[in-house]
């Protein structure tokens, strides 16, 4: 069989609630709404963390944010360390198999040459290193009270390029169509990771994008503008593998980071009250929770030649297991290669999505800043929970039936304290196995 060609599609900092094929009534998708249609539709579907540098090393590696050496957020000083240069990423491990890979957008995971893209599997890069740009002139001004100065952050590769008032959304999907028109001449597969830096802070959008919402206010106005931005994105990669003659053959992957932001640095108007333009719908929590709001996300994923359309799993996956989801569809045995005697903690979905078998996952476990969570079956459990990165719960024990209460309104633990009893020791033991056997 053919090996696929592989996008992965992220966006940053995106809600359950932004897409129009996940219930949005503001923001209009049609885009990636017709690739829902057509492809995989998910929706206990899971970021490994509520922020986006340990996110993204789950996503790449296939492992727990902390085995992969990324709990935090990255910082932006030039030459900071990231992701550990032993560690594989799925790029990596598909070079062997003859892949040709690229990267364009945000990395945020590491600004050193060692932690790099092109140092770990990527042949070509084209974005930025840190964790937000200005989206004109791509200038990171944000780890000022951290004692960074604003420096400029576009690099092709590991040199420095300027695009002085080119919104950066259009210009990772010109890169990304451009790789894509490139693949024509290529008989190799490919691996393309297009990485959305929308709708993250600071709150930009080309005017033509703002027209069309010009009937909203203006934090969901500028919002709903930024989805539409990388949905009209979305088209132009859809219809450039259709023109290449390659998009039956591709498997395309779209999600996000994490949960919406209510961080009030996305406002402009000097207040510091909390930002509500994403929507996490039914969701609770944001950015940086452990709620579902900030760690469940939009999911879809898409192969015409793999998968029959139109179907709507509520089997619960995880970032982690794209790798070895990617690999397994390759034909790649990670027990040979570059992931020779390492252990994925991600699964690869193969099974589930071919033969209906059940999610490769009994529990699910996630840590952020003191934050725990696990989710077994409909049981999600919550320790020291936020709302975001300030807000705290009054309850430092919530436990929710999320198949009766998916909103984690209702605090069910002294209903059922055995079952808090033993989901606590179970995320305790992972917490302290994670720490103990990180990268």
């Amino acid at each position: 069989m053919k090996q696929p060609n592989f996008i992965v599609i992220y966006c940053d900092d995106l809600g359950y609630g932004d897409l129009g094929c996940y219930g949005s009534d503001t923001v209009k998708t049609p885009h990636l709404d017709g690739l829902a249609d057509g492809g995989i539709r998910f929706t206990n579907w899971y970021s490994n963390s509520p922020v986006c540098s340990p996110s993204r090393a789950s996503l790449l590696t296939g492992k727990y944010p902390a085995r992969a050496g990324v709990g935090e957020i990255l910082g932006a000083q030039r030459g900071s360390h990231g992701l550990p240069a032993d560690e594989v990423t799925l790029a990596k491990a598909l070079k062997p198999a003859g892949y040709r890979t690229a990267l364009y957008g945000k990395w945020h995971l590491g600004l050193s040459e060692e932690t790099s893209p092109n140092a770990h599997g990527f042949d070509e890069f084209f974005g930025f290193k840190a964790g937000c740009v200005d989206f004109y002139s791509h200038i990171f001004y944000w780890g000022q009270a951290h004692g960074v100065n604003p420096l400029h952050d576009l690099w092709e590769n590991e040199t420095e390029v300027w695009e002085n008032g080119r919104y950066m959304t259009e210009l990772i999907t010109e890169r990304s169509v451009d790789f894509i028109q490139r693949s024509r001449e290529q008989e190799a597969p490919f691996f393309l990771f297009t990485s959305y830096n929308a709708p993250h802070y600071p709150m930009h959008a080309p005017q033509e994008y703002m027209d069309r919402f010009a009937h909203l206010p203006w934090d969901r106005q500028v919002m709903a503008a930024m989805i539409a931005a990388v949905d009209d994105g979305v088209g132009e990669i859809v219809k450039a593998l259709k023109e290449a003659g390659c998009y039956e053959d591709t498997v395309i992957f779209f999600s996000s980071d994490n949960g919406p932001s209510s961080e009030s640095r996305n406002w402009l108007d000097g207040t510091e009250d909390v930002y509500y333009g994403g929507s996490a719908g039914i969701f609770r929590g944001h950015k940086a929770s452990l709620f579902e709001g900030g760690i469940r996300e939009p999911a879809i994923l898409s192969w015409p030649n793999g998968w029959e359309g139109g179907q709507v799993r509520d089997e619960v996956a995880a970032m982690m297991d794209i790798a070895p989801t990617f690999l397994d569809l390759a034909g790649v045995d990670p027990a040979q290669g570059p992931l020779q005697g390492v252990a994925l903690d991600g699964s690869s979905l193969k099974e589930m999505l071919h033969m209906r078998e059940p999610s490769p996952h009994k529990q699910l476990f996630w840590e952020y800043q003191g934050q725990l969570a696990v989710r077994e079956g409909d049981w999600k459990l919550v320790l020291n929970g936020k709302l975001d990165f300030d807000r705290v719960v009054p309850d430092q024990v919530h436990l929710s039936d999320l198949s009766r209460d998916p909103g984690e309104r209702s605090n069910l633990a002294d209903r059922y304290p055995e079952i808090v009893e033993r989901l606590s020791r179970d995320v305790r033991d992972w917490y302290e196995e994670v720490q103990r056997h990180g990268s």
